[in-house]
């Protein structure tokens, strides 16, 4: 509890508006509500109204009206009206509340003001919010001989009786700082009594009960108290407004929350209303221009040129890819330039500027959180500016009247863009990761198994005894405390007088056991999971046989390609466990909307299979929650890495695990990557990592595989006479010139004339040998000339030029395979000796 807190609960005891003594911590406790940091006036709540509003979507509620019939009336026709509305209670609890609402009303008749709702903005209560009974009593004009609790309890009381009437209408910065209990619930009777009779009614019928009902009609009732009308006419902004100054108060939001959803399932909102509160308040995916603007780009030239060039860029692009786009050319390229060069209004660089801010993109610096680390992947970057700046010279050859004046060199070579080494290492980084987590999945998996028997055994036990009993199961002793809240159990441990909540450890196991199991099943990415719903069974029929097989299909994510995945039965058990926990005893699954952080959208009500009761509406499972149940088995388990650390396990690593061994157990790699969902084959096996003793176990089949295949004869033992055939062969290879190297068994094609043959490798040290041949060949050729023998000659001539060659290659293999001499070593006159 903060300080501003433990300051409201200071007094024990204060009077309720009948000026009955209450426990302000149980008005708190009760109520619904928290107590605010400080008194604000009008200009601070507005201030942080629109920070806590920041980035959300600005509302347009319904405006307070400045005046109506009841703030119209004297004070004697307020008095007789409050004298009729229908509290409970005697003759002398209606004198009371009379009494009391003429001695307020005579504090605000010192303001001026034509209606009552005037003079009490004119008096300055609101600045005042946790201090305006101290000031109405310091400020009350003649108080008679009542003492100042005495009067403080009639002020409650009349103001209670005001508010209930709709006399006044505070703001909701005032209404927020008070402790209502009793006011609450009278203005829900007096105001609009059958339409928070139909929100109970609606309540009961969804199963909702506990302090979160009472909190939702809470809020209700403080939008009427400022707003007026019916339940009926709340609109979303309305719902919005109150959400945001519930905020800035800091009050429990869940409340705010179960309201809306309660107004939404009633139809009261509208058929177009969004699917939940955080929706309506998402601005959903920003404009090029918003984008671009958050960076604050000081340049005016090079600003127009960003959203012109991702403009263009956006109809190819997903959303997120647009947003990556944006913040590597807004943030980590030019707002980065403009820090360190002021002034800096051309693309054109510098070569200095050009080096220093690609020397500063090794380190990370725009992030406080990864401040100084070192950039995994700086050629990402690297790449996207090169692209700007080649997209631009391109569109400067096509149109030069609009981007002739961007065409300028790119100050970015093709090779700095180049990470083979870079994938190298990450690619064995993975692998590495995957190899020390297979050998302990098994572990895992029993690990959420065993935890999720446990937590339902101890939620089982607690459930079934009475609050305030003990009971023990596991070897502890529990104390059961409260009844149930959301259908949650709340315990205290007997030894250490720990309060834990039985409730939310079964959840948490439950869906921990459950993630981990579709996970490893699957091999689906986590947004792909999370994205399942009650119609993403589909059963296909076998053509050979006829069988109906269960397949789960796969909602295009990342590369956009659906897919389907043949459920397999411990799969089915899964999901039909996860189907069955969600249904709880409905006909069907609740229909909720989940939002996708990635395109900043929400989806429409669907029957999602990973989805939570919270808070007593139904919310899908979002990846914060999906990290939790698996760090909460993964400690539970006691894994370690290689340095005694606790081991980490993220969901893309179950992916890399299936992959893995479905490409170990024999899976044709082309079949693991349309299971995977990858377009290319070398992405899955870059997600497979291969051991060694694989690589060896793989080769042996492979070499079986091939002598399976050949004729048995080849790999019988050799006779004698067969042996001696093969030396006789390689004999028979010994040449004048060389050696020659045609296959075993294969016939002489050049009929011995071997030094045309391209066959023969010459011996270097027979280079005189085929010098006397060529100085021969020359004399044949010239005495063929002499006689006439022209058939002669061209038969020499060919004889003479392979000669040549042979000659040639001769030099070759001498100058490769020559002697280097390297002298005598010796000592320098300058090298030290010893002795």
């Amino acid at each position: 509890m903060s300080n501003t807190d433990t300051e409201a609960f200071g007094e024990a005891l204060v009077s309720d508006e009948i000026g009955v003594p209450v426990d302000r911590r149980t008005h708190f406790r009760h109520s619904g509500f928290q107590a605010p940091r400080r008194d604000l006036t009008a200009a601070q709540f507005a201030e942080l109204l629109a920070e806590a509003s920041e980035g959300d979507r600005v509302p347009t509620p319904r405006p307070t009206p400045a005046t109506w019939g009841r703030t119209e009336l004297d004070a004697e026709e307020v008095v007789d009206l409050i004298g009729r509305l229908p509290f409970h209670g005697n003759d002398d609890h209606y004198r009371r509340r009379r009494r009391a609402a003429r001695t307020l009303l005579k504090w605000l008749s010192q303001f001026e003001g034509a209606t009552w709702q005037e003079r009490w903005s004119n008096g300055g209560l609101e600045d005042v919010q946790r201090s305006w009974v101290d000031r109405v009593v310091a400020t009350y004009p003649d108080p008679g001989k009542r003492n100042v609790r005495s009067l403080s309890s009639e002020i409650r009381t009349g103001m209670m009786a005001l508010l209930v009437g709709q006399i006044i209408r505070p703001a909701y910065r005032w209404l927020l700082a008070q402790h209502f209990t009793f006011t609450l619930s009278q203005a829900r009777l007096m105001i609009d009594p059958d339409g928070f009779a139909r929100l109970e009614a609606h309540c009961d019928k969804t199963d909702r009960s506990g302090q979160c009902r009472t909190g939702a009609m809470n809020c209700g009732a403080m939008v009427l108290l400022n707003k007026g009308g019916q339940i009926a006419d709340i609109t979303v902004d309305d719902s919005l407004e109150f959400a945001a100054a519930m905020r800035v108060s800091h009050r429990t939001a869940r409340h705010v929350t179960l309201f809306y959803t309660l107004l939404l399932e009633m139809g009261i909102l509208g058929e177009d209303a969004p699917p939940n509160l955080a929706a309506a308040r998402a601005t959903g995916q920003r404009t090029v221009q918003q984008m671009v603007d958050s960076y604050r780009i000081l340049s005016p030239r090079v600003r127009e040129l960003l959203i012109a060039y991702l403009t263009i860029r956006k109809p190819e692009l997903d959303y997120t890819s647009l947003r990556g786009l944006a913040t590597t050319l807004c943030l980590n390229y030019w707002r980065d330039l403009e820090k360190h060069h002021p002034g800096i209004d051309s693309i054109d660089l510098a070569p200095e500027v050009a080096v220093a801010w690609k020397h500063r993109l090794r380190t990370i610096h725009e992030s406080k959180q990864r401040q100084g680390r070192k950039r995994e992947q700086p050629e990402r970057i690297l790449l996207a500016v090169r692209a700007f700046y080649l997209d631009l010279a391109q569109w400067a050859i096509t149109d030069p009247a609009r981007w002739g004046t961007w065409g300028v060199p790119c100050p970015i070579r093709a090779n700095e863009c180049v990470a083979t080494k870079r994938d190298r290492a990450s690619k064995a980084r993975m692998h590495q990761r995957t190899r020390q987590r297979v050998p302990v999945l098994s572990t895992l998996v029993a690990t959420a198994e065993q935890l999720k028997k446990e937590a339902a055994g101890r939620l089982e036990a607690a459930r079934a005894v009475s609050p305030g009993e003990r009971f023990t199961i596991g070897g502890e002793t529990f104390i059961r405390s409260g009844g149930d809240i959301a259908k949650t159990t709340f315990v205290l441990d007997a030894e250490t007088g720990r309060r834990r909540n039985f409730g939310l450890e079964e959840d948490e196991a439950f869906w921990g056991w459950a993630i981990i199991e579709v996970l490893r099943h699957t091999g689906i990415r986590v947004e792909e999971m999370m994205e399942l719903t009650h119609h993403s069974f589909v059963a296909y029929t076998l053509p050979s046989t006829g069988e109906v097989v269960p397949m789960l299909q796969i909602a295009p994510s990342k590369t956009d390609r659906e897919r389907l995945i043949l459920v397999s039965p411990e799969l089915g058990d899964v999901l039909t466990t996860i189907i069955h926990r969600v249904r709880d005893g409905k006909a069907v699954l609740p229909l909720v909307s989940r939002y996708d952080h990635h395109e900043h959208v929400h989806s429409p009500l669907m029957p999602f299979l990973f989805q939570r009761r919270i808070y007593m509406r139904d919310a899908t499972i979002n990846r914060h929650f999906i990290g939790q149940c698996i760090d909460n088995v993964l400690l539970a388990s006691g894994l370690t890495d290689a340095s005694n650390e606790p081991l980490r396990f993220t969901p893309h690593d179950f992916r890399r695990i299936f992959a893995t061994d479905a490409i170990r157990t024999g899976l044709p790699p082309h079949i693991a990557a349309k299971i995977l969902g990858h377009t290319n084959v070398n992405t899955t096996m870059r997600y497979a990592a291969i051991y060694s003793d694989d690589v060896i176990a793989h080769h042996r089949a492979f070499i079986s595989r091939r002598r399976a295949l050949r004729p048995g004869a080849e790999y019988r033992d050799l006779s004698p006479e067969e042996w001696q055939e093969f030396l006789g062969h390689f004999e028979l290879r010994k040449l004048e010139l060389g050696i020659c190297t045609r296959d075993f068994g294969s016939p002489c094609i050049h009929e011995h004339a071997c030094i045309r043959c391209p066959a023969l490798r010459p011996d270097p040290m027979q280079g005189p040998r085929l010098r006397e041949i060529i100085t021969n060949l020359h004399a044949r050729v010239d005495e063929a000339k002499e006689q006439g023998w022209l058939g002669e000659i061209a038969g020499l001539e060919v004889s003479l030029a392979a000669a040549n060659e042979k000659l040639t290659a001769m030099n070759r293999l001498t100058e490769r395979h020559g002697v280097v001499h390297l002298g005598m070593p010796d000592f320098r006159p300058a090298a030290g000796r010893l002795g």
